[in-house]
């Protein structure tokens, strides 16, 4: 069996923050610096977009230097290469309507099949012109009138963020109310904060925001984003499966992110979590099963699986059913991936069921073409007797280019 990982890193850069930062910045009064050391397959694609739309985008080691679009977008119709970013796609597509702006959105891989109701019939009640749902490329003309707009809050937390960017631009002012729970709420509290930074006024009283129509997005000069707790959530994990420890530094304990819960639900299997202003460490410990609500923290579902594979008893996971139209079939593919190593997992309508403490043998795991997936098979590997060889690896370029560099600093034996 190979050995445990343990060392240190820094987290790469959030990259929901980063969508983030590039859109109010992009809208904003004035040219704005973002720090941002690190770059993925996502967050090009809407730096791209952005500069489609008639942004200047300006890339260095340190981030980016923003300089805003014109006032009512860019003439003509723009491509907007969307790659298989859903923030992208999702963000972009009601600013498009509340510019005034032609566009034509290319989306790729299974985004073009991800659901885009009930956002679709929003944006084309309240004067957006769509093609059907589905289409590739996907054109969107007319412009956005303000109103009262309603979305299931269960269904995306990104349409939410996408009507939170763009009806502040419009010259009335609307209400966005939300029906049933409200799923990953926690990204839609990092819309807010976003907005917030951007001098953007968004009342919400639980169920519906008030959004004042008119405003300006003002530049701040600077945007700093922070450590990415989802990608983070990985080494952590592996910090759990095993006595050396694991350190991440560049982490906000005190961030918006949601999936900063991971330190407290690796806690509750059992792992150790040591905390300080400038880094967090996870050692492994007596695992134990644990039964989880997915609701708020989807992303970490995949690793947590791992996790549970090692742990003594049963763990089980619910609430995660979205998992299911993400860049995989995510509970599907990660009881593929898990039980042909060799775990007892089986697959719910809505979530998982692993029994664990079983060993693990080790052999072939697809990617399934997900990057969080394949990120899921090599931390799996750290419980296999024999190696673990991933198809299709380089998903991970989508979140996290780097990834096996950096299990390598970590003691992890990979071969690329």
């Amino acid at each position: 069996m190979p050995a445990p990982l343990s060392g240190s890193l820094s987290a790469i850069p959030s990259k929901s923050q980063a969508h983030r930062a590039l859109i109010c910045a992009a809208l904003a009064d004035r040219p704005t610096r973002i720090e941002c050391g690190g770059e993925s397959d996502d967050i090009a694609a809407t730096a791209e977009c952005l500069s489609a739309l008639g942004a200047g985008i300006q890339r260095d080691a340190w981030g980016y230097l923003v300089y805003p679009l014109k006032k009512g977008g860019k003439g003509g119709q723009a491509i907007l290469r969307c790659q298989e970013s859903g923030s992208t796609f999702r963000f972009l597509l009601p600013i498009v309507g509340a510019l005034g702006q032609k566009a034509a959105f290319i989306p790729k891989g299974r985004l073009p099949r991800r659901p885009l109701s009930p956002l679709y019939e929003e944006l084309a009640g309240h004067g957006g012109e769509l093609s059907p749902q589905g289409a590739v490329p996907f054109h969107a003309a007319g412009r956005l009138e303000p109103g009262l707009y309603t979305l299931d809050g269960g269904i995306s937390s990104q349409f939410v963020s996408g009507l939170l960017f763009a009806l502040p631009l419009l010259e009335g002012d609307s209400e966005l109310r939300l029906t049933g729970e409200a799923e990953s709420f926690p990204y839609i509290e990092l819309t807010l904060a976003m907005l917030e930074a951007f001098g953007l006024r968004v009342g919400f009283d639980g169920a519906v925001f008030s959004i004042p129509g008119g405003q300006t997005y003002r530049s701040p000069g600077l945007v700093r984003v922070e450590g990415d707790w989802s990608n983070a959530a990985f080494w952590l994990s592996a910090g759990a499966l095993g006595a050396g420890g694991i350190t991440l530094t560049g982490l906000d304990l005190e961030s918006r992110q949601g999936d900063r819960a991971i330190l407290d639900i690796l806690t509750r299997f059992g792992a150790r979590v040591e905390e300080n202003d400038s880094a967090v460490t996870v050692f492994g410990g007596k695992l134990k099963g644990a039964r989880l609500d997915a609701r708020d923290i989807p992303d970490l579902v995949p690793v947590l699986a791992v996790v549970g594979a090692a742990a003594q008893g049963v763990t089980e996971i619910q609430n995660a059913g979205r998992l299911r139209t993400k860049e995989s079939d995510r509970l599907a593919a990660v009881t593929g991936v898990l039980s042909g190593l060799g775990a007892k997992i089986s697959e719910l309508e809505d979530g998982l069921v692993i029994h664990g403490g079983a060993p693990l043998a080790g052999g072939e795991a697809s990617s399934w073409g997900d990057h969080r997936i394949a990120m899921t098979a090599a931390i799996a590997a750290v419980l296999c007797a024999d190696p673990v060889v991933i198809l299709g690896a380089e998903a991970v370029s989508k979140s996290y280019p780097h990834f096996f560099e950096d299990m390598r600093l970590l003691g992890g034996l990979v071969q690329l």
